[in-house]
């Protein structure tokens, strides 16, 4: 297959520098730059002068009619609005196609895919191999304090106070936010820091580390909790496991907040949330939540009962 990208050099590393200086994370450049260019691609070598709406909208149907989610969808749409209002801001263009365009309808009322606290703690225990005290800490801080896998990437030892037992973490919207560690997560982060491996620069501030030696990445991660999953559900059929993922233990914190009576705006600061509204899909209520609920009422009716009897 051909590639057209090498035509758009200039533009591509104009966004790039945008996307520096605003302070994107590098996960976030990576990923905006693999959509760019896979639009641009797509274009077969046409001039960025002349793309229209249609030409996104087209690029957007495209995507959509590979399968891939419409969550997937709107990050791809997301991206391109971005390269073109960089653009604009650099005066490099001086339209942005990718606006106003509708974003795909997710599934707002879908139940988040989490876990009890019973399974988190069983999920935990399977955690083995050479690395164990650091993924241990890895995964506590995301299903015991709701961190984000960027935001566990991003971690250096100065934000860790020790004395104050907080957290310092930096989230989306180049937001910071503290967090206090719970009594029961500080042993195990000090022992990821005890036994933190040594870093290949000396000057490598990351609080985990990677067996090679560098920040562990996002990528890293995720293929950890990936791999400890698939223990975790080794004696479910395939038919039924769940399809847990890094990002199922943030949605178990929440969840776990909320049903010991922790109020929404507090979860939401937790959690790093802009908005409100993006926290009240862990107010979710399972099946099991709706019988204990429901048997609890008395229905006692005979009367009527002996009239249509």
């Amino acid at each position: 297959m051909i590639s057209f990208t090498e035509d758009y050099d200039d533009e591509l590393n104009a966004f790039l520098i945008w996307m520096k200086d605003a302070g994107y994370t590098p996960h976030t450049q990576k990923s905006y730059l693999a959509d760019v260019r896979e639009f641009l691609n797509s274009l077969n070598g046409k001039g960025l002068e002349s793309v229209k709406k249609l030409h996104v909208v087209s690029y957007l149907t495209s995507v959509r009619e590979r399968g891939v989610s419409d969550a997937t969808r709107n990050r791809k749409h997301a991206s391109l609005n971005c390269f073109f209002k960089a653009l604009i801001e650099l005066e490099v263009y001086n339209s942005n196609p990718a606006a106003g365009i509708k974003k795909s309808k997710t599934e707002k009322n879908r139940e988040p895919v989490y876990l009890d606290e019973s399974d988190l703690e069983r999920f935990l225990s399977v955690i083995e191999g050479k690395y164990k005290g650091r993924n241990l800490a890895v995964f506590l801080l995301m299903s015991y304090m709701g961190l984000r896998v960027g935001e566990v990437h991003i971690l250096n030892i100065s934000d860790y106070n020790r004395e104050r037992s907080s957290l310092r973490v930096f989230g989306k919207g180049r937001k910071w936010r503290n967090i206090p560690v719970p009594e029961g997560i500080v042993p195990f982060l000090n022992i990821a820091l005890e036994e933190r491996l040594d870093p290949w620069r000396q000057k490598e501030e990351a609080l985990f580390i990677s067996q090679k030696g560098r920040r562990l990445s996002i990528r890293g991660i995720q293929q950890i909790a990936a791999d400890t999953f698939n223990r975790f559900q080794s004696g479910v059929p395939a038919a039924q496991r769940r399809p847990y993922s890094s990002h199922k233990l943030r949605h178990s914190f929440a969840t776990m907040l909320l049903r010991k009576g922790a109020d929404l705006r507090t979860v939401q600061e937790l959690l790093g949330h802009s908005s409100i509204q993006t926290t009240t899909v862990y107010t979710h209520i399972t099946s099991r939540e709706k019988e204990e609920a429901m048997s609890k009422l008395r229905v006692h009716l005979p009367q009527l009962r002996n009239e249509i009897s």
